[in-house]
């Protein structure tokens, strides 16, 4: 592991678990408009490598999610829609897929980054 990969490795293990969210999210948004972009420019292992991400990206959400919590079952359902979504948008190469949950992603990501300022 070079001394970058280490640093980002330790961030991540030392972050408090609201900022790991926001992270998580903040890069799935990220993966999503490079996705856009390399579809657009026709680049497809690129948009492949993108999408792929953002799904396992979606995946980790998912698993993390606490059932004891009412809005779990509402944020499982969005990530499952979200996956299958994702799944078709990469076997079509469809950007507008993607421009289509990109703002709910991005809304999720501003209510939990709300929600930590209340928090804290």
């Amino acid at each position: 592991m070079n001394p970058y990969q280490k640093y980002m490795q330790q961030s991540v293990n030392t972050m408090p678990p609201a900022q790991l969210l926001i992270a998580l999210y903040d890069k799935a948004i990220t993966e999503i408009n490079k996705a856009i972009i390399f579809i657009e420019d026709k680049d497809i292992p690129k948009a492949h490598n993108s999408i792929t991400r953002v799904s396992d990206i979606v995946d980790a959400l998912d698993s993390h999610l606490k059932v004891k919590y009412e809005i779990s079952d509402n944020l499982a359902a969005l990530y499952q829609y979200f996956r299958e979504r994702l799944v078709e948008a990469n076997i079509k190469k469809d950007p507008e897929i993607l421009k289509e949950i990109l703002p709910m992603i991005t809304e999720i990501r501003d209510a939990f980054f709300e929600a930590s300022k209340i928090a804290r």
